[in-house]
Order: C-alpha cells, then sequence, then structure tokens
C-alpha cells in the first residue's frame, strides 16, 4: 500500500519544518528552552488541517462526518492563536532580535496558513452537499467562532480540552457573552476584528489562483 501526500502538505510540512529547524538551532545556541511552546502549538495547530484531510475522503455526510467537523471546530482556534503567540517576543540574548523576529514569524504563518488551509478543505467537503449560501454562511461561522476561541484562550486561558474536562465552566462563561454582550465589549471586538482579519486573508488566498489567468487577460486585451 503506497502513501501519497499531496502537494500542499509537502510545503506545509517544509514551513513547520524551516520553523522547528529555527528552533532546534536556537535551542543550541542559548542553552535554554525558550519558545519551546511552539513544538506543542505547531502540533495543535496542525490537528484541524489533518482532520480535514480525512474530511475530505469522505462521500456522505453521517453520524463520523459531525463527529470530524465538530474536532475540527474545536481545534481550528488552535492554528490562528499561534498569530497572538507573537506577544512572548521580546529580545532575548544571546540569540539576536531578527533571528527570533524570523522564529516568531514564521510559526505565526504556520499556525495561520494551516488553520486557513483547512477550512478550504471543509468548505470544498461542505460544497458536495450543501447549497452554496449555507456553504459561505458556514465559513463566515466558522472564522466568527474562530476569532472567539482565540480570545477566550489567549485571554481567558481556557484550551479545546475545557469542551471535556470543564464543559459547564465553559458554557457558564460563553452563556454570560452571548447573554450580556455590553459586559464584554473587548471581546466581542477583539472577536469580530480578529474574524474579518481572517476573512480578508482567506478569501484573498482563494483569489491568489485566479491572478496568473486575469493578468493574461489583461495582457491580450
Amino acid at each position: 500500500m503506497s502513501f501519497k501526500i499531496s502537494a500542499v502538505s509537502k510545503m506545509l510540512l517544509l514551513s513547520i519544518s524551516f520553523t522547528m529547524s529555527l528552533l532546534l538551532v536556537r535551542f543550541i545556541y542559548s542553552s535554554t528552552t525558550d519558545y519551546s511552546f511552539y513544538g506543542w502549538n505547531t502540533f495543535l495547530a496542525a490537528i484541524p488541517y489533518m482532520v480535514s484531510t480525512q474530511l475530505l475522503k469522505l462521500k456522505k455526510i453521517h453520524i463520523l462526518t459531525v463527529i470530524m467537523l465538530a474536532v475540527w471546530l474545536a481545534f481550528l482556534p488552535n492554528a490562528p492563536y499561534m498569530i497572538t503567540d507573537m506577544l512572548h517576543y521580546e529580545e532575548r540574548l544571546p540569540v539576536p532580535f531578527w533571528y527570533d523576529i524570523l522564529l516568531v514569524i514564521s510559526a505565526a504563518w504556520n499556525g495561520l496558513i494551516l488553520g486557513l488551509v483547512s477550512l478550504m478543505n471543509v468548505e470544498n467537503f461542505l460544497s458536495r452537499h450543501l447549497k452554496p449560501v449555507s456553504v459561505k454562511l458556514c465559513v463566515f461561522m466558522s472564522l466568527f467562532l474562530c476569532g472567539y476561541g482565540v480570545f477566550i484562550g489567549r485571554f481567558l486561558r481556557f484550551n479545546t480540552w475545557n469542551v471535556i474536562t470543564d464543559p459547564r465552566i465553559l458554557a457558564y462563561s460563553s452563556a454570560h457573552h452571548v447573554l450580556l454582550p455590553q459586559h464584554y465589549s473587548k471581546l466581542w471586538v477583539f472577536t469580530i476584528l480578529f474574524a474579518v482579519l481572517l476573512s480578508v486573508i482567506y478569501f484573498t488566498l482563494k483569489k491568489l489562483p485566479l491572478v496568473p489567468e486575469r493578468e493574461n487577460r489583461s495582457n491580450h486585451l
């Protein structure tokens, strides 16, 4: 049985390998484990992508599909969450500041692209079974919930495991956020702005394959 890896997966693996190489060299050079959290956070960010690639192999919507979609959505915020890991950046000698900037930016890129490509896979799957309007609604809701998940993860310190370990606390907090939005203006402003940012990047990435075709058309006019 042959195992084939897609071209996209190869590029994502290359990108992650670059970041992990930077991290390993940093460990050796500085004799510290600063930024070691990037290893675990990158693993969590890769879960929605891995789930989405398996989802594409399913032909119909059934109980397994629903479970996979739920797992994907639960882990999705872990991917763009890595953008907020940039808050940990500071100059830490003896490592040059520019080296850590490369490390932090590359890690943030990994999280962002893993999450958005996984969303593309899910959108592709849903397009086989739902109307276009319903698919777009699912995409926007996913991005919105992703923004919410990033906020409660970064600032309220919830994580994906709380869905199982502390579901009552998570449900109670979320209910307060929804029913008393005026008390959580920072949360909702962040959620909306982060969702808008992800939406702009997501739909820009989707349009990029069309650029050469449109450029060729313009040149022939």
